[in-house]
């Protein structure tokens, strides 16, 4: 029996006894009261009746007609005149009019009341006995009136005092509700705090909780953290924090080979001109700080784009990578006044070149970074300060206009949005899910995200599209019976309408629903992370799994989100490629997998290109793999 519903029992319990205790002495007080009463009255009738009596002439007819007017005055049960042997001289007799008093209540009642004796003289001999007992019928129909007061009066009073044990249960319900979920979060990896109750007792219990919640969100925190610092030693360039040269190379070669929004964008280059001549003349520390302004001015104009990520390729060439860009001229124009910012900063002539193009899926890195690198180095040796266009048009767009896009990718979406299957497997090659991008007919053929994505945003017809991924990904589930995996973008994260229409739709398929991974890149849900935390919450009832992608350096901020109930991250692709060799990255991914682990959350490894490192990523703790290596089989797994 629950705490709660002995608190009932012991109130309610209370109520009654109290009750019963009451009315059990105001009815026996008021039983004796009335007994005493009426016994006092029947002797005072009695002897006020004998003593007229006893004074006037004792004939039949006087005695008779001084009884018979006493007895109709209504007030007696019973007058009774007897000789001193016992003969009856004369007598009265009533019936009790109790009409309006339950029977029940009489029986229960029941009043013992001794008739009134007194005895009648006629000058010094008896005369005889005259026995007088009074009508006490109104005593019933008194004690029942005050009665059902008594029961009114104390009904309203328990019910008052049921009101105020109620409120008083409440206030005590409402925080133990509080830590039974707390204790549930906990348990499922959740380290949320409750507001601390007014009540001593349950007030230590919820400080208690909260403080262990605490304890063990720094403790995560600081784990993550300490990963961090291992993750930037392993992957950044110690002067100016960007990605060092091996960790963008790879990065790059991760978009160039995406099947989502990252298969296509924009590629910069900018140079430090002769940072040899630059170093002397500003000395080191001067030129440390001349390179570390340029790489925080790129992070904006990045981190500005939503996903964009700045290299170090050597000594004096620095990468900025946009996924999605289309416009060159746009990113050119932002660029450009931040280069001329800093050279024009320092008293000493600085030369800051750059070169921007276009990258599509399939492109080869080499020959990518070596176009770029020509026309850079066109530009130093002309003493060019601006950043040069490398070509103007998105290579291989399929249409030339914003109309003809437009109508193209709406006819698309009406057709229908195809899902390419990816497995992604755990240690025993079982499936965890599909990952399933999206793919459009255009031009009577399918094409992958990294072609049309950039116009469906430019468009604003994101969360179009995502809905119709939705409901591809709803009738997938429903005739292959498999799990799915599905990504959102960052606009229909924001967009609460597209919320809305997701519950709706997933609410409809239940069945389906919980056969559904959603995910969403790690760096946009951590820049926005309320509408992330809002989305999760709308998700949490549906069933389906919530989970990030593409997690790299947000890693150390996922502690932050442990109350939001995330099934699962995936680990980026650029921590997971030389595992075998690196042992500084299989520290880093045995934390990442730990720390995962201790929040309740499967840890995924992307790009695993053999069967090798799928086994060393298991080793090291990680719940399943994706990537180019990894094939399903029904019958072996991989």
């Amino acid at each position: 029996m629950s705490l709660i519903k002995q608190l009932w029992l012991i109130i309610v319990g209370l109520v009654l006894l109290s009750f019963g205790a009451s009315l059990f002495i105001g009815v026996t007080t008021s039983r004796a009261y009335i007994e005493q009463e009426v016994r006092i009255k029947n002797a005072d009738n009695a002897n006020a009746l004998a003593l007229t009596m006893t004074q006037m002439p004792k004939d039949d007819v006087t005695l008779e007609l001084l009884i018979a007017a006493q007895f109709d005055t209504g007030y007696y049960r019973r007058i009774e005149l007897r000789t001193p042997t016992g003969e009856l001289i004369d007598a009265r007799q009533a019936d009790e009019a109790i009409g309006d008093v339950p029977a029940w209540f009489v029986d229960l009642i029941d009043f013992n009341v001794a008739p009134g004796v007194a005895v009648i003289q006629d000058g010094w001999q008896q005369f005889g006995t005259l026995t007088v007992e009074s009508q006490h019928s109104y005593a019933y129909r008194s004690l029942w009136h005050s009665t059902l007061k008594l029961t009114g009066w104390f009904a309203l009073a328990g019910t008052l005092g049921l009101l105020l044990g109620g409120w008083l249960i409440r206030g005590i319900r409402l925080p133990l509700h509080r830590v039974v979920e707390q204790a549930r979060d906990i348990g499922m990896r959740r380290f949320t705090t409750s507001p601390v109750p007014r009540t001593r007792e349950l007030g230590d219990v919820v400080e208690a909780m909260n403080q262990l919640s605490r304890d063990v969100g720094d403790m995560l925190g600081r784990e993550s953290q300490q990963l961090d610092v291992l993750r930037r030693r392993l992957q950044h360039d110690a002067v100016t924090d960007a990605l060092n040269r091996e960790a963008f190379l790879t990065q790059l070669q991760i978009h160039l080979e995406s099947q989502d929004f990252r298969a296509s964008g924009g590629l910069a280059l900018i140079r430090v001109s002769h940072l040899a001549d630059i170093n002397e003349r500003l000395g080191h520390a001067g030129a440390d700080a001349l390179l570390k302004e340029l790489v925080s001015s790129l992070e904006q104009l990045a981190q500005d784009h939503g996903s964009g990520l700045v290299g170090r390729l050597n000594g004096s060439d620095f990468a900025l990578l946009l996924p999605g860009l289309d416009d060159l001229t746009f990113a050119q124009q932002k660029l450009s006044p931040r280069i001329q910012a800093l050279a024009e900063a320092r008293d000493t002539a600085i030369l800051l070149p750059g070169a921007i193009g276009h990258y599509v899926q399939g492109d080869n890195r080499g020959t990518l970074l070596a176009g770029l690198d020509g026309a850079l180095s066109m530009s130093e040796s002309h003493g060019q300060q601006d950043i040069v266009i490398l070509d103007g048009d998105q290579p291989g767009s399929l249409f030339q206009s914003h109309a003809e896009w437009r109508e193209a990718l709406q006819g698309a979406l009406q057709d229908g949005v195809d899902l390419a299957h990816y497995p992604v497997l755990d240690r025993d090659g079982k499936l965890l899910h599909f990952e399933c991008p999206s793919r459009l007919r255009l031009k009577q053929q399918w094409h992958s995200a990294g072609v049309f994505i950039p116009w469906v945003s430019r468009l604003r017809m994101t969360t179009q599209l995502d809905l119709a991924v939705v409901d591809a990904a709803l009738r997938d589930i429903t005739q292959r019976h498999q799990p799915v995996g599905i990504n959102l973008s960052a606009d229909a994260m924001r967009d609460a309408r597209f919320a809305l229409e997701l519950r709706a739709r997933l609410s409809a398929r239940p069945e389906a629903a919980r056969l559904l991974w959603i995910e969403i890149p790690g760096n946009l849900a951590i820049q926005d992370v309320e509408h992330f935390r809002s989305l999760c919450k709308a998700l949490q009832p549906l069933g389906c799994r919530v989970g990030l992608e593409h997690v790299g350096a947000e890693f150390t901020r996922i502690s932050n989100l442990h109350d939001l109930g995330l099934a699962y991250l995936k680990i980026d692709g650029s921590l997971t490629q030389g595992i075998s060799e690196s042992h500084e990255q299989q520290t880093i991914l045995r934390g990442m997998a730990t720390l995962c682990h201790s929040l309740g959350i499967l840890a995924i490894a992307e790009g695993v290109e053999t069967h090798d490192q799928a086994r060393a990523l298991f080793e090291l703790g990680l719940d399943g793999v994706t990537g180019p290596g990894i094939r399903h089989n029904d019958k072996t797994g991989f």
